[in-house]
């Protein structure tokens, strides 16, 4: 798994919305890279809905929001329809990014794990933790200027 000083690993997937998405793609804005185990599971869900729910707050400081779980590409549209996602959802069916990363489970699942990168691409803070909404909050206090 990559650590906080590291450069963030880079990946070119495709996303809910049937195109493609990499990391370099953002260069030059801080990101939000989060690992999810399942679409439209109560705990993604609730994690999935607080970023949408701050999103206008990360757009003003230009913060990227990229969900991604091992999902398919229908999965993850479904999904990101149902919730009215804003930002865009990796369809790491083939498992390649969580694997990049570090963060797949031995279920075959990505862990909960979220990446914070700053506009440089190098990786500022990692969260690990089951609950979901730690890491909205801890987004939102890397990013967000202590806005609550």
């Amino acid at each position: 798994m990559p650590i906080v000083g590291e450069t963030a690993p880079e990946f070119d997937s495709e996303i809910h919305s049937g195109g493609r998405l990499s990391l370099a793609q953002l260069k030059g804005a801080p990101v939000v890279l989060y690992f999810y185990p399942e679409a439209d599971t109560p705990g993604c869900t609730v994690e999935s809905k607080g970023f949408r729910d701050a999103y206008p707050d990360f757009k003003k400081e230009k913060v990227e929001i990229v969900g991604v779980s091992v999902d398919s590409v229908k999965a993850q549209c479904d999904f990101a329809e149902k919730y009215s996602l804003p930002f865009p959802l990796v369809a790491d069916h083939t498992k390649a990014v969580s694997k990049l990363y570090g963060v797949l489970g031995p279920g075959g699942r990505a862990r909960r794990v979220s990446f914070f990168i700053g506009a440089d691409q190098k990786i500022i803070d990692v969260v690990q933790s089951r609950d979901a909404k730690d890491h909205v909050a801890k987004a939102r206090q890397a990013f967000l200027k202590g806005k609550a």
